[in-house]
Parts: structure tokens; sequence; C-alpha cells
């Protein structure tokens, strides 16, 4: 089948089983892997830039040739680069200077223009806190009304949510066979944690938050330590309009060692070749497997490429 564009072929990304990590492991229990790493922009965001765009243009909030403009760590504005490239719509991306430096030269090939943003003070270059993407934001708004712009918005949004509950949810439960009876996901914007227990916790799949160790605010702890090295989420923010109303099992954390030392496991292990979020995502379902859900089937996504983080510490 030859499809129109590169926007039809988002979705639709495999199921691996992991099955070499947990016999290394010895862990009691199943762990799928979907790799959203394969999709057009190498990764996961492709879905939430594609539902709020096409919603957009149908609902008359987007019109023809306007600007597009959003926040992104990277993978949401490589997303929406590719999609407002070929829809026509001019797009500005803005970054934090704490993000790796591919993300940035990836937009700019995709024809983005990227306004880099300077991180808060005491900032760390590879890590990004919710100071950081305060001021992102606070840039990205200024940007919006100076060019009469179409604000993304990929943190309120409900296109966000709504690619994962019509696609990456529905996915996982017909490629899994019904077999999976737990999903937890790294939480960023919360669009992906959200649409996905929307469709599968009436299944009976249990759903589960997971924040850095120290800066769990969706838990309801006090943030000691905003700063990790988990690009593309653990924001420290307490209020994600997407996971109002979710129904979560439970909340977990993992440090930036550990995600570190997962994906570097996915790497050599399973061949899988992704980034840090994916490896929090691998290191909570260890955990999950130890723990409450000792016995189960987890599900987690490759939320990005590993090639995005060359120029980071994740591959020294």
């Amino acid at each position: 089948m030859v499809l129109n564009s590169v926007i039809d072929a988002i979705g639709d990304t495999p199921l691996i089983e992991l099955s070499r990590v947990c016999q290394i492991l010895d862990l009691d229990g199943r762990i799928l892997a979907k790799l959203d790493y394969l999709l057009p922009g190498f990764s996961k965001k492709d879905r939430a830039a594609r539902s709020i765009i096409e919603q957009a243009r149908a609902d008359g909030s987007l019109i023809p040739g306007q600007t597009v403009v959003e926040l992104t760590s990277g993978n949401m504005g490589t997303g929406l680069a590719i999609v407002c490239g070929i829809l026509g719509h001019p797009f500005v991306a803005v970054m934090s200077a704490g993000n790796s430096v591919e993300r940035a030269r990836m937009m700019r090939a995709l024809g983005a223009e990227v306004v880099i943003v300077p991180q808060a003070e005491g900032g760390k270059p590879g890590e990004v806190s919710g100071a950081d993407l305060a001021l992102v934001d606070d840039a990205a708004r200024r940007i919006t009304a100076e060019r009469n712009a179409f604000r993304a918005d990929q943190f309120g949004h409900a296109g966000n949510p709504k690619a994962h509950a019509a696609g990456t949810g529905p996915e996982i439960w017909a490629q899994s066979a019904g077999a999976v009876t737990a999903f937890c996901d790294f939480a960023g914007s919360g669009g992906t944690l959200a649409g996905v227990s929307g469709y599968l916790s009436p299944l009976g799949v249990r759903c589960y938050a997971v924040e850095p160790d120290g800066a769990r605010a969706l838990a309801g702890e006090p943030v000691r330590a905003p700063d990790h090295p988990i690009q593309g989420g653990g924001y420290a923010m307490s209020d994600l309009t997407h996971l109002n109303g979710a129904k979560l099992a439970g909340h977990l954390s993992v440090t930036g060692a550990s995600a570190r030392d997962a994906a570097r496991l996915l790497a050599r292990t399973e061949g899988i070749f992704a980034g840090f979020s994916a490896g929090a995502n691998l290191a909570a379902a260890i955990d999950l497997l130890r723990g409450p859900e000792r016995g189960g089937c987890i599900a987690i996504l490759m939320c990005d490429s590993g090639l995005k983080y060359l120029s980071t510490d994740l591959w020294e």
C-alpha cells in the first residue's frame, strides 16, 4: 500500500516482548515494549502532533497557512515540524537550552524555526527543570501573540490524549491479545498516560504514573530535587490538565541512574536503541514486576530514539 504522506505512517508501531531483559533479571512476569521511536519523527509525540493539528484544522482554530508555535523538549516539536511542513503551516519550536542539541538540529532540518531559551539560574545542560519550562512557556506565549499564531498547547489541547485513547491504547490491547495487566508511563504533558489509561483502565488494566525520584509532584510529595537527566518530562508539575480525573493505580519513581541503566540494558540485550524516558519506563516496569504487579504483563512505550541523546551522558 502506498501512503499519501508520512503523516499516514504515524501509528501502528510494533509491540515487542522483552523476554531477554526479563530472563537476565529473573523477573516473574512479562514486559511488552511498544516501539514508538520508530515513528517518522522518532518519538511518540508524532501521534499528538498529528491529532492536535488535524483537530485544530477541522474546528477552524487553525486556518490555512497560519503559523503554529509550541514549547517542546524536541519530540513534540519534531512531530509538529513534520505535520506542519506537509500541511503548509510555518512552525516555531521554542525549546530550553537544557535539551540536547540533536533535537534542535533535527527540527531545523525539518523546516522549523527553533528558538532556544536560556535556562533558569543554576540550570544544568542536559537537565530541564520546571523553572526552565516556565521560561520556555513565557517565550512561546509572547511569540504566539506577536505572530498571531496558533498555539499547539500539548499540555492543554484535547487532541493530545485523544491520539493515545484512539491509537496507542487500542493498539496495545489488540497486539497483546488482551494479555496486558498494567501500563506505566513517564509523565511529561500527561497526554499519553491519560489517553492510554482512558482506554485500558475500563478493561481492567492498572495504569501508573512514573516520575523522577525527588520530583514526585503528581504523587503529592514535596519536590526536593527538581533537576534530573530524564528529558521530556518530570517537570514537578502537580496539576497536569490531561490527568485530571484519570484513573491511576499508583505513582512510581525512578532515578536518573536507573533510567540510564535500563536504557543501556535495552540497547545491549534487546537491540532497542531508545532514550532516557524509555529507560525510565523500563525501570518502573521492573519495579512493578518485583512488587505489586508480580506475575503480570506490563506494557510500556519506547518514547523516543537514543539518537536524540548522543551528546548526553546516556551513551558514554
